[in-house]
C-alpha cells in the first residue's frame, strides 16, 4: 500500500496523511482544540447473567478460553504492557493461535517491547496482519522496513483509550495478564509474585471490548481484594497458568537515571529554569518522563525544593523510586500513578494509601471533560528531534527509523509548562533541525527545549520569557543552538533516504492524523 495508491492530502502541520487507513476513513489534523467529535461513546454488547449463573469463570486453559470467546480470523486482540519487557502473555498468546490456524488479526497492544519480537514470525506467517499501537525496537525496524502487511497506527495511551471509547477501534478479544485474580475475574497488579502495579491500560479494554479473559499466575479466593484494578463483571473466562510476566524486567535502560555528566547538566539546567522561572512554589504539580535526563531531573529539583522548604501537591506518572522516596520523605502529598516502573513503586502502592492508582481516563483521554494532565504545573520529556519551529519527535529517529512508541508523551504536552530535556546531538547526528522527520507534538505545545549548550524557550510563551529576564539561565534562541551544534559535528544532518510507502501513521491526541511514517529504503 504506497502512497500513490491512496489519497493524500496536507493538513494544517503541512504534512502529507492518507485519507483512509488500514480501511477506515481518517481525519487530517485540523490543528490544536481545532476538533471538536459529535456524536456518542461506543458500547459493548449487552451480556447477561444467564451465561454466568455461578459466577466462576475459570476455564481449564487460554485455548479453551479462546474457543469459548469465538476467536476467529480477521478479529481484533488486545494486550496490555504493564510489564514492559517482561511481558510473557503476549507471546504465549499468539504462539497458540497460531496452532489453533487463526489468520489475518489486528494485534491492539498498549505498546510493544524488543520482548515481542517472536511477534515477527506471525506478521511473516499472515496470523497477525498489523499492529496497532507504540512499536519499539525489533518490530518498529520491520515496520519501517515496509515489511507489515497493513500500516502502524501509533497512539498515546491517551489516545488509545480515547480510540476504544469513540469507537475508532472495536475490540474483539482482550487477554489481560493479571498478577492476581479471583475466579469471578476481579485482578489486580499488586500482589503475587508477578505484581507490576496498576492495570490501567487495560481498563478501557475490559470495558469495551466484545470478549475478556483475564490470565492469572496467582488465583485467589473470591473477592480479589484489596483493591481489584479490573471488574470482574466484565470478565468472560479465567485461566491460570504458571507465570504471566517478568516484573523483574520492567525496569529497561529507558527508565535509569542518567550517569552522563552532559545530560545531569541538561536535567539540573531545567531543574533551574523551574525556579527562575516562577514555576516552583508550595503545592507545586509535576511529571517527568521515564527517561535518564527526565529521572535526573526530578532528583535535581527534590534537592531544590528540600533547600526551600516547599513541598510537592502531586507528583503524577509512570512511578519510580525517585517518586517514592519524595513521598515518603513528605515532600509530596501525593503519587498518582498510571504505570509502575521498577519494584520500589509496586511495593509503594500496595503499602502506601497516599500512592494513588489511576488509569489513562482520568490522566490522558482527550475526548473527556478534562484531565488531571492540565493541573500539572511542569512535565519534562525526551524526545528524538525537535526542530526550529518547536515541532517535535519521539517515535522516529534522524535516520527515518521508527524505533520507539508515543506512551504518554503527546498527552503531557497540555501541562501549563511542557519541557524537553534532551542532548543538542546523538552520535554526532544533530538533535535540532530545520524540520523534524516525524511530528509528534506541533512546536505550539512545545514550551521550552533544554540542551547542555542552553535553552531555549518558544517564542509563544511570553510570560516564561519575561519571568527569566536577567536571570543566568543559559538562554538562547533555539536557532543558535541548532547553528552551534552543526558546526561542531561537520554541517546540518542528511535527510533520511525514505520511499513513498507510508508505513505508519502518527495520531495526534484527538484522533485526527498527524503525520506519516514512511518505508526506509537503508537500515
Amino acid at each position: 500500500m504506497s502512497s500513490n495508491k491512496l489519497k493524500m492530502v496536507k493538513n494544517v502541520a503541512g504534512r502529507l496523511v492518507p485519507t483512509k487507513v488500514n480501511g477506515r476513513e481518517v481525519i487530517p489534523f485540523k490543528g490544536v482544540h481545532q476538533y471538536r467529535p459529535t456524536g456518542r461513546r461506543a458500547a459493548p454488547p449487552i451480556s447477561t447473567f444467564i451465561d454466568y449463573p455461578d459466577g466462576n469463570k475459570l476455564v481449564p486453559d487460554l485455548r479453551t478460553a479462546l474457543e469459548r470467546c469465538g476467536l476467529a480470523d480477521g478479529m481484533t486482540i488486545s494486550t496490555h504492557h504493564h510489564f514492559r519487557d517482561g511481558d510473557v502473555l503476549a507471546n504465549q498468546l499468539f504462539d497458540l493461535i497460531a496452532e489453533m490456524g487463526v489468520k489475518n488479526l489486528r494485534w491492539f497492544p498498549s505498546a510493544t517491547f524488543p520482548c515481542h519480537a517472536p511477534m515477527i514470525k506471525h506478521l511473516d506467517s499472515g496470523v497477525i496482519h498489523h499492529i496497532e499501537g507504540s512499536l519499539n525496537g525489533p518490530l518498529g525496524l520491520y515496520c519501517s522496513q515496509g515489511k507489515m502487511k497493513g500500516m502502524g497506527v501509533l497512539r498515546s495511551h491517551g489516545g488509545r483509550y480515547r480510540a476504544i471509547r469513540d469507537g475508532d477501534v472495536h475490540i474483539d478479544i482482550t487477554v489481560i495478564a493479571a498478577p492476581t485474580a479471583d475466579p469471578f475475574g476481579n485482578c489486580n497488579g499488586m500482589h503475587g509474585a508477578s505484581a507490576c502495579g496498576p492495570l490501567g491500560f487495560s481498563e478501557a479494554d475490559s470495558m469495551y471490548a466484545d470478549k475478556v479473559i483475564v490470565v492469572t499466575d496467582n488465583l485467589v479466593p473470591m473477592p480479589c481484594y484489596p483493591p481489584w484494578q479490573i471488574e470482574g463483571n466484565y470478565v468472560d473466562c479465567v485461566v491460570e497458568m504458571d507465570k504471566v510476566g517478568t516484573p523483574e524486567k520492567i525496569l529497561s535502560g529507558t527508565t535509569e537515571i542518567t550517569r552522563s555528566p552532559n545530560q545531569l547538566l541538561i536535567a539540573e539546567t531545567a531543574s533551574q529554569f523551574v525556579r527562575e522561572a516562577g514555576i516552583l512554589h508550595d503545592g507545586l504539580n509535576f511529571q517527568a518522563g521515564a527517561g535518564g535526563i527526565s529521572l535526573a531531573f526530578v532528583d535535581f529539583l527534590h534537592k531544590i525544593m528540600a533547600e526551600e522548604g516547599l513541598r510537592a501537591r502531586c507528583i503524577i506518572g509512570g512511578i519510580t523510586r525517585l517518586a517514592v522516596d519524595m513521598l515518603e520523605g513528605n515532600a509530596t502529598d501525593y503519587l498518582i500513578d498510571g504505570q509502575a516502573f521498577d519494584q520500589a513503586a509496586i511495593e509503594n502502592m500496595r503499602e502506601n494509601s497516599r500512592h494513588i492508582c489511576i488509569s489513562p481516563f482520568h490522566s490522558y483521554d482527550y475526548h473527556s471533560k478534562g484531565n488531571q494532565i492540565s493541573f500539572m504545573d511542569v512535565i519534562v520529556l525526551g524526545a528524538t528531534e525537535v526542530d526550529v519551529n518547536f515541532n517535535a519527535n519521539v517515535v522516529t529517529h534522524s535516520d527515518g527509523l521508527m524505533l520507539h512508541g508515543i506512551g504518554g508523551w503527546q498527552n503531557c504536552m497540555f501541562a501549563q509548562c511542557t519541557m524537553l530535556a534532551i542532548p543538542s546531538f546523538r552520535n554526532r547526528m544533530p538533535v535540532i533541525r530545520d524540520e523534524v522527520t516525524t511530528i509528534c507534538a506541533p512546536g505550539e505545545v512545545v514550551d521550552v527545549v533544554v540542551t547542555e549548550r542552553g535553552l531555549a524557550i518558544n517564542p509563544r510563551r511570553e510570560d516564561l520569557i519575561e519571568a527569566t529576564k536577567g536571570s543566568k539561565l543559559p538562554i538562547r534562541k533555539i536557532e543558535e543552538i541548532k547553528q552551534e551544534v552543526e558546526e561542531l559535528c561537520g554541517g546540518p544532518p542528511e535527510r533520511p533516504e525514505l520511499g513513498d510507502k507510508v508505513v505508519a501513521v502518527i495520531e495526534w491526541v484527538d484522533g485526527t492524523v498527524l503525520d506519516s511514517v514512511y518505508q526506509v529504503k537503508k537500515s
